[in-house]
This record gives C-alpha cells, sequence and structure tokens, in this order.
C-alpha cells in the first residue's frame, strides 16, 4: 500500500509514519501544493497512492481545498472517486459541518486526533487497504 502523509505538524507526521510505513511506502507532504503536487506526479510515474492521509488544518491550502483538487486532479484523469486514492482525513477538527464538509469533498474515511492506532487501521480495513 503507497501512502501519502500529509501534514504540516512534524510530530503527528511521526506518529502517521509510524503506524502505516509497515504496510508500505509511505511520503510525506507539509502541505497542500505538496500534496497536490506529489499526487500528480505519482499519477504520471503511473503509480498513483492507495491511501492519503489529509489533515485540515495546514497554512496556504487548507485539506478541504486540498481533498478538492486531488479528487478534481482524478476525474481529469478519468478516474472516479471510488477508484481513485482512499482519502482519510486525519485532524483535530471533530465539529459536524467539517466533517459533513469532508464527506461532501468524497473524503473516504475522517479520524480526529489523537490518532489512534487501531481506530485508523480499523478505518483501512473497512475501505480494504489491509487485512
Amino acid at each position: 500500500m503507497k501512502t501519502l502523509i500529509v501534514e504540516d505538524d512534524f510530530t503527528s507526521r511521526l506518529v502517521l509514519q509510524g503506524f502505516l510505513s509497515p504496510l508500505g511506502p509511505t511520503h510525506i507532504a507539509v502541505n497542500g501544493n505538496e500534496a497536490t503536487d506529489a499526487v500528480r506526479s505519482a499519477y504520471e510515474q503511473g503509480e498513483p497512492y492507495d491511501l492519503i492521509c489529509l489533515d485540515i488544518l495546514m497554512p496556504g491550502k487548507d485539506g478541504q481545498q486540498t481533498l478538492k483538487d486531488i479528487r478534481d486532479n482524478e476525474e481529469a484523469r478519468g478516474v472516479s472517486s471510488s477508484r481513485g486514492a482512499k482519502i482519510v482525513m486525519t485532524t483535530s477538527v471533530g465539529d459536524m459541518k467539517s466533517v459533513l464538509a469532508a464527506f461532501k469533498g468524497l473524503c473516504d474515511a475522517y479520524v480526529t486526533k489523537p490518532i489512534d492506532k487501531a481506530k485508523l487501521i480499523g478505518e483501512l480495513r473497512k475501505l480494504g487497504l489491509v487485512t
């Protein structure tokens, strides 16, 4: 499973990388612009991401806009959101408005911080990424 972690907080990146790196290659983007560039590049190389863990609160382009940009990029390539990367919002923002906006933006799951490894792996199982 090829994963992109999009997170501006160093500690949160380390935690997610520790959870996910045993499952396959794990790449890091520290903001939304890096994330959209990484996704675009992965598609151009013919090796798209299976999973994207995406924080909502980031300086510059936030996670909601980054989610939209990633889904727009997939759609432009003829890849529907159901066949594209599984995107899990990983954030400290748990209010209903943010959750609904993320699912409206076609995220696949929403996990609040602090990230619990068992909960994250459970979501990945639901998404068919791990057994």
